[in-house]
């Protein structure tokens, strides 16, 4: 029995596939942890969400943001943007089925060593504070959908403070877990930067390097951050290497650490 992550699908479901077969995934006894945005960009985004939903008894996924921004167009909120590929799923006359299940993901899973986010944690939270934050998110997505698909868009606010409340409070714990890189010197989200680590500028570092993170009990397994590429230090485990882009969709066996990656279909070069 192994449990293994895989970092950001996007829709690439033929390296999926190629990579199961490269662990020798047995969904009767091994666990599957994804790390959120399943869909999009890709051209197989249906097939992804289908597979996850077909075997949510040993595959288990977080919410990202490009998972997120497919719910918020389901409910009339939100534009589609020209790359994407969301349309199968739109269609589909299983729409409504679809919505539902995933909107019923959460932003956040855990086990007693490990942590699984998309984009990741602020250091001032530590795990119990993030999983009753995520609860907070995970509470407005099943019980009034529309009013919080209809608020979720936003940069703002920018900074943690546990004195917000309401559509504010709801936005900003959204922004921290699905679409945070790196942080200025003030802790204010950027969510403009988009490069690779070596880039971040000297206002700025990513949240992982915050000096005293608060969630170093647990190893914090996320994606989102193609350009960041694989890492496995400072007690993060950073999955999305590129796969969309012409990078390697990778797996982890969480136990032993040791790394499966299959080579992108893709002709792109995912550092362009």
């Amino acid at each position: 029995m192994a449990h293994y992550a895989i970092g950001d699908l996007q829709g690439c479901y033929t390296e999926l596939t190629k990579l199961l077969q490269l662990i020798d995934f047995n969904h009767g006894t091994d666990t599957l942890w994804l790390v959120g945005d399943i869909v999009n960009r890709g051209t197989h985004s249906l097939e992804c969400l289908q597979f996850c939903m077909q075997h949510e008894s040993s595959v288990q996924i977080v919410l990202g943001n490009h998972d997120l921004h497919l719910l918020a167009v389901s409910y009339g909120f939100g534009k589609l943007k020209r790359r994407d590929t969301l349309m199968p799923i739109l269609q589909h006359s299983e729409l409504p089925k679809m919505r539902d299940w995933l909107r019923h993901q959460p932003l956040l899973r855990h086990t007693d060593t490990h942590v699984l986010v998309h984009a990741g944690i602020l250091p001032e939270w530590n795990v119990n504070q993030a999983i009753d934050l995520s609860k907070e998110v995970q509470a407005a997505l099943r019980e009034n959908p529309q009013h919080y698909f209809a608020n979720m868009y936003g940069n703002q606010p920018d900074r943690w403070s546990p004195d917000l409340q309401g559509d504010e409070r709801l936005r900003l714990i959204t922004n921290v877990f699905t679409r945070m890189r790196v942080l200025t010197q003030n802790q204010a989200l950027d969510h403009d930067f988009k490069q690779e680590y070596a880039d971040i500028p000297p206002t700025h570092f990513a949240w992982f390097d915050a000096p005293h993170r608060a969630h170093l009990s647990h190893k914090i397994v996320f994606g989102h951050w193609s350009a960041l590429g694989y890492r496995n230090e400072k007690n993060v485990l950073a999955l999305d290497t590129g796969a969309l882009w012409g990078g390697q969709l990778t797996a982890v066996d969480l136990a032993s650490e040791k790394i499966f990656q299959i080579q992108s279909e893709s002709k792109a070069d995912w550092r362009e």
